[in-house]
């Protein structure tokens, strides 16, 4: 029986429809973090944006050093999106990540020091 944490090489069409999408409409704060994680800039570690992982698209993942990193804007603070988020992250954590969130506006305004909690991890 195949690990439900696990995404093949070829993901369902529908989860790697939906990643395409979410790489074309990046946020601010997602392509500045990108443009220090792509081609193995930190620490030589691989990382990968908007990778499908179970039933969630992580923003952001490090797969050898079984590491998410989630970018939440304001949304993130209203309604139930809190307990989601909580659920989110106990099922990816339950595959073996560690998860790690950060707020939009921390990358926009302290990028060297999210690159130091994030080089700290991996």
């Amino acid at each position: 029986m195949k690990n439900a944490c696990f995404v093949e090489p070829s993901a369902p069409p529908l989860a790697r429809d939906r990643a395409r999408s979410l790489r074309r409409a990046s946020t601010d704060a997602e392509r500045k973090l990108w443009a220090h994680l792509r081609s193995r800039q930190l620490k030589g570690a691989k990382f990968r944006r908007q990778h499908p992982i179970g039933p969630y698209i992580a923003d952001f993942s490090c797969v050898e050093g079984k590491l998410i990193i989630e970018l939440d804007g304001g949304g993130h603070d209203r309604d139930e999106q809190p307990q989601a988020d909580e659920v989110r992250s106990a099922y990816l954590e339950s595959c073996g990540y560690r998860v790690v969130r950060f707020w939009n506006n921390e990358v926009m305004e302290n990028i060297d020091g999210v690159l130091e909690r994030i080089a700290k991890l991996v």
